[in-house]
């Protein structure tokens, strides 16, 4: 199954997707851990653009799902950040760990950004 949204850069959209992605999961019998790894690492990555993405009035989230994988994409029109400067989270800090987030649960991340042209992290999951 493959799922190709628009939504607009508010927090509303963030459950929204989340429900989407844990329906479809749902769906496909995907093992529930797997699922809650996923469901953690969009949150985050939706939050992102909403927190950081000044300018976006949109955002764009793909999900290609099959039996035993589960791809994502989450891209948008910001202003960008430095993926290289993105390191661990600060532990005492309620914020600035949801890249690190993303890293430790799923598989295959790759983070793109250019200055004032937007980003696009990827992320991917395969269930046992």
């Amino acid at each position: 199954m493959s799922v190709r949204l628009d939504l607009p850069r508010e927090a509303g959209s963030v459950p929204a997707v989340r429900r989407l992605l844990r329906s479809t999961l749902s769906v496909l019998r995907v093992n529930r851990a797997a699922g809650d790894d996923l469901e953690i690492a969009i949150t985050e990555a939706c939050a992102n653009v909403v927190r950081h993405a000044s300018g976006a009035e949109t955002f764009e989230v793909s999900l290609d799902v099959a039996e035993d994988h589960c791809s994502i994409d989450v891209r948008d029109e910001g202003p960008g950040f430095d993926p290289g400067t993105v390191g661990a989270a600060d532990p005492g800090s309620e914020h600035g760990r949801g890249l690190y987030l993303i890293r430790a649960l799923s598989e295959n991340v790759r983070m793109q950004s250019t200055p004032r042209d937007g980003s696009l992290i990827h992320f991917e999951k395969t269930f046992a």
